[in-house]
Order: C-alpha cells, then sequence, then structure tokens
C-alpha cells in the first residue's frame, strides 16, 4: 500500500467509540461533568496558592503548578474527546492532530518529573528540616519547576517531530484523541527510531523519577519511624500523604499504558477498548482526583479555603 505523506494528509479521522454509540451519550456526560470538576477544583487551588500567605512555600508553589498543568493538559485533550462521542463525522486536521499530541505528552512528561520534585521537597522538609529554608530558597524551587516544565516541553518536540515525519498508510486513527502510540499505528514505514526514542523517553520520564520518588520516601519512611510520639509520626505522614496518593495513581495508569513491551507489530495492531479507557482514565479521572486528595488530606488548604470564603462573605 502506498503511504500518505504528512505533506499531502490534511486530515485524520478518530474513530473514538463508533463501535459503542450507546456508550457515547454516556461517557460525554460524565467526561464533560468531570472537566467542569478539574476546572474547579484545580482553578481553587491555584487561588487559594496564590492568595493565602500561608501557602506561599515550596510545596504550595509545585501544587499550584501541578494544578495548572492539569488544566492544560485536560483542556488539550478533553474538547477533542468530547467531541468525538457527539459528532458524526469524527475528523480533525493534521496539524491540529500535532498540536495536541504535543500538548498532552509535554503536560504528561513535566507532571512526571514534577512529581519528583515534591517528593525531593517533602524529603527535605522531613529529614532536613533546620536546613529546609536554605536548601529549598525561592531560586531553587523555582528553578526546579522550570527545568520540570522545560525537559517535559523538550521531550515532547523530540517524540512529536518523529511521529509527524512518519510515513503513513491509513489515515484514521482507532481512538478518541491524538495520542501519540495510536499515531504510531498508521505507519506504514520503520518506526525503529521511535520505538527507541519512546523507550528512552520512558526511562527518563518514567523509570528515573520514580526511582527519585522511590529513594526520597524511603528516606522519609526511615525519618517518620525514628519520631518518638505517635502524634508527630503521623503529622509529618500526613505532610507527604496527599503527594504519594497522587504518585500512586499516576504513576500506575501511565506505566500500563506507556511502559508496556512495545514493538513494531504491536504497534500496527488496533487500539482495544481497553487501551481506549486507560487513557481516558489518565486524561480525565487523574486530574479530577488530584485537587480533591489535596483538599481532603491537606489541612492548610482547608483552613486556606475556609478563610478565603469568610473573606468573601463579610465583603
Amino acid at each position: 500500500m502506498e503511504g500518505i505523506n504528512q505533506t499531502t494528509m490534511t486530515e485524520l479521522v478518530l474513530l473514538g467509540l463508533s463501535d459503542y454509540p450507546k456508550l457515547e451519550i454516556i461517557f460525554f456526560v460524565l467526561v464533560l461533568w468531570m472537566y467542569l470538576v478539574i476546572l474547579v477544583g484545580n482553578g481553587v487551588l491555584i487561588i487559594v496558592t496564590i492568595y493565602d500567605s500561608h501557602l506561599h512555600t515550596p510545596m504550595y508553589f509545585f501544587l499550584g503548578n501541578l494544578s495548572f498543568l492539569d488544566i492544560c493538559y485536560t483542556t488539550s485533550t478533553v474538547p477533542l474527546i468530547l467531541n468525538s462521542f457527539l459528532t458524526p463525522r469524527k475528523a480533525i486536521s493534521f496539524s491540529s492532530c500535532a498540536i495536541q499530541m504535543f500538548l498532552s505528552f509535554a503536560m504528561g512528561a513535566t507532571e512526571c518529573v514534577l512529581l519528583s520534585m515534591m517528593a525531593f521537597d517533602r524529603y527535605v522538609a522531613i529529614c532536613k528540616p533546620l536546613r529546609y529554608p536554605v536548601i529549598m530558597s525561592k531560586s531553587i524551587y523555582v528553578s526546579m519547576a522550570s527545568v520540570s516544565w522545560a525537559a517535559g516541553v523538550l521531550d515532547s518536540v523530540i517524540q512529536t517531530s518523529l511521529a509527524v515525519q512518519l510515513r503513513f498508510c491509513v489515515d484514521i486513527i482507532d481512538h478518541f484523541l491524538c495520542e501519540i502510540l495510536a499515531i504510531l499505528k498508521l505507519a506504514c514505514g520503520d518506526i525503529s527510531i521511535n520505538v527507541f526514542s519512546m523507550v528512552g523517553s520512558n526511562i527518563i520520564f518514567l523509570v528515573i523519577p520514580l526511582i527519585s520518588i522511590s529513594i526520597s520516601y524511603i528516606f522519609i519512611l526511615v525519618a517518620i519511624l525514628r519520631i518518638p510520639s505517635t502524634k508527630g509520626r503521623h503529622k509529618a505522614f500526613s505532610t507527604c500523604s496527599a503527594h504519594l496518593t497522587v504518585v500512586i495513581i499516576f504513576y500506575g495508569t501511565i506505566f500500563f499504558m506507556y511502559a508496556k513491551p512495545k514493538s513494531q507489530d504491536s504497534l500496527r495492531g488496533g487500539s482495544d477498548i481497553t487501551d481506549k479507557f486507560i487513557t481516558l482514565f489518565y486524561s480525565v479521572v487523574t486530574p479530577m482526583l488530584n485537587p480533591i486528595i489535596y483538599s481532603l488530606r491537606n489541612k492548610d488548604v482547608k483552613v486556606a479555603m475556609k478563610n478565603i470564603l469568610c473573606q468573601n462573605s463579610f465583603h
């Protein structure tokens, strides 16, 4: 079959859940509701971390970045997902598909690094409390966040550039968004470079950050167990329990989606319904849970939200 060059391909067709028309309306309502929760929940967290002076610390600066990142990620994917549930002809231009793929991959890679930075922050706070103000100065934690964003964008530039240069056999994506693994399944040429690049990306943005997070929490656990009082141990653990919960949900989903063994043959096959639901969970459910977890399991955030509500009620 003659390949379709990216210079001649003008649009792609997203199959979405076309084989399950009854599910499309149900999922449209669910995803729209979750998207609104994401916007409101993460928006409130950003406002709280900005306006409450008690939260002007490295941990809440990173939390604000995480909330902004979740809003950016879902905004780059959810409108396309919703459109795929309603539109009979689920078409997207090739350039729009490439932009969406770039943004979503950049946000995902950035979150991997950002979560490892947050783990290091918790390690310093619990294991080296006296040196915390020096180690985690404003210039340091701002630089750490900047590195996270820069690394994620750079990785996405590399992966997206390699993907759009491929020759494609078909223009039908068996997915409801331009997910990079779904795009690779359209290629009819050699994709060994893409596979090698994805493996390298997995190591740098999944394995290494996860190792860093694990090491940080090993030291944190040892430090917590050395605290003599039960109340002290509980207080120390409560400062990192929300982050640990988010890490488990995020990495558990993304590892299942990206770290499975990939070969050219497996990439050629179509997406099954399980892969689509995993992507949906990663794209919508995880960003929705983040503000809920941080608000429910964090006393400082709850107090700050109450203070802001009280101030607004008096005005």
